[in-house]
């Protein structure tokens, strides 16, 4: 693995912090964090990854206000996003204040204790997602609790400094957003990004499409004139706030509407893949930019919203274990090299997925008889080929630490051990 690629910041934005309304401001981070000052105190939305990035969060803030911190809130319960709460805690004993509230929405807890139960999948998950090495998150996933939760509305502060924290449920089921009604700006913390939405990706859980596109119509009804996304630049005016908000909404209940209407007509999860075509009024603008998570991701969330894990091929149902079927069937080919030829063949016209379908017969089998061998490294070398091919930063690292296992002659497979 490209060690030098692998320890780059993870998801740091970068330093210092924005103001965009008084009193209201942007703070860089892990991703774009946020900094309201009320007649209550600072309230302060996501404390960081922890270390010296959360050091130069909270001198950021000591440089806007010298007001006490009244509340640190979490925009969603993803790890590492308030990793370093701790930080924030002792700057605000060090300066003789009381414990200022920790405030999250109540989904948060029921999160964090399923992350605990899966600690050692959710690291590996993570060092494969961001192409991190073996171990790099063993000790950057700590977990703190919030001291109180809400439902769907809690309001911090009076009058014109009065901010709403609004349950907003997007990437996660325990998302919030910011609202300050007096001077009309919206944080939209993980529910507003500058790409399209991150729903489907590879390694998580279901996330609910429609219910994203619900919030993004909620948060639109608000009547901002500014939003601050947590990835990507602000969105200014309150009739561009309406047409990124709104758009996404109506393209995420698109993709609901067609891939509904496929599974009606019989179509399983890679039949819909095929036919599906995007359209470029929908998906063509640059908020829906797939530089992220991709429209193809979402298709299939949707379809397991609805479907079991079958794929309708009956032979999966019962199968054997990967390795024997993976040195079956290449035992029951005679002719090796001619899928190594056929596979090098489709590689050379272009098309490097079918090359790696092809290629599947023999790369998955175990030994080292030399057609095996061969299968694996050209496998590698058509993964990273297809990492060029793709937007997704996620298939792209999916891509790549793939490759990086077949050359290091690991398991290609995304196993714990």
């Amino acid at each position: 693995m490209n060690t030098e690629t692998a320890e780059k910041p993870f998801l740091i934005v970068g330093s210092g912090t924005e103001t965009v309304a008084p009193g209201l401001h942007i703070l860089r981070g892990q991703g774009q964090s946020f900094v309201a000052e009320t007649d209550a105190g600072l309230v302060v939305v996501d404390t960081g990854p922890g270390g010296a990035v959360t050091q130069g969060m909270v001198e950021a803030v000591r440089q806007l206000s010298d007001a006490p911190l009244h509340a640190l809130c979490f925009s969603h319960g993803h790890i590492g996003y308030n990793a370093g709460l701790p930080q924030w805690l002792a700057h605000a004993a060090a300066r003789g204040e009381p414990p200022p509230r920790v405030i999250a929405h109540r989904n948060v807890r029921r999160r964090l204790a399923r992350y605990r139960e899966t600690h050692a999948l959710q690291q590996r998950m993570a060092e494969i997602q961001f192409r991190r090495r073996p171990g790099f998150f063993e000790h950057r996933m700590p977990m703190h609790e919030p001291t109180e939760t809400f439902d769907e509305l809690l309001v911090v502060g009076q009058g014109a400094q009065r901010v709403e924290l609004r349950w907003a449920p997007s990437e996660t089921d325990d998302a919030i957003a910011l609202w300050s009604p007096a001077q009309r700006v919206l944080y939209g913390g993980a529910a507003l990004i500058d790409s399209i939405p991150n729903i489907g990706t590879p390694f998580r859980t279901l996330r609910d499409t429609v219910r994203w596109a619900d919030t993004l119509e909620a948060l639109a009804g608000l009547g901002a004139r500014l939003a601050v996304r947590e990835f990507g630049p602000s969105i200014d005016g309150e009739a561009q706030v309406r047409q990124v908000l709104l758009h996404t909404a109506k393209a995420l209940r698109w993709l609901r509407a067609e891939v509904v209407r496929g599974m009606n007509e019989g179509l399983g999860e890679r039949e819909l893949l095929a036919r599906i075509r995007f359209p470029d009024e929908l998906f063509g603008v640059p908020w829906m930019k797939p530089s992220y998570g991709d429209p193809s991701y979402i298709v299939r969330d949707i379809y397991r919203s609805e479907n079991g894990w079958w794929d309708r091929n009956p032979t999966s149902l019962h199968p054997e274990p990967p390795e024997a079927v993976g040195q079956a069937v290449a035992d029951a080919i005679a002719d090796k090299g001619a899928v190594v030829r056929q596979a090098r063949a489709l590689a050379a016209q272009g098309r490097t997925q079918l090359a790696l379908h092809v290629i599947d017969l023999l790369a998955t089998a175990g030994g080292d008889a030399p057609e095996i061998a061969e299968a694996r490294t050209l496998k590698a070398g058509w993964l990273r080929a297809r990492a060029a091919q793709v937007e997704s930063y996620v298939s792209r690292n999916l891509y790549q630490v793939s490759a990086d296992m077949l050359e290091q002659g690991t398991q290609a497979r995304f196993s714990i051990r």
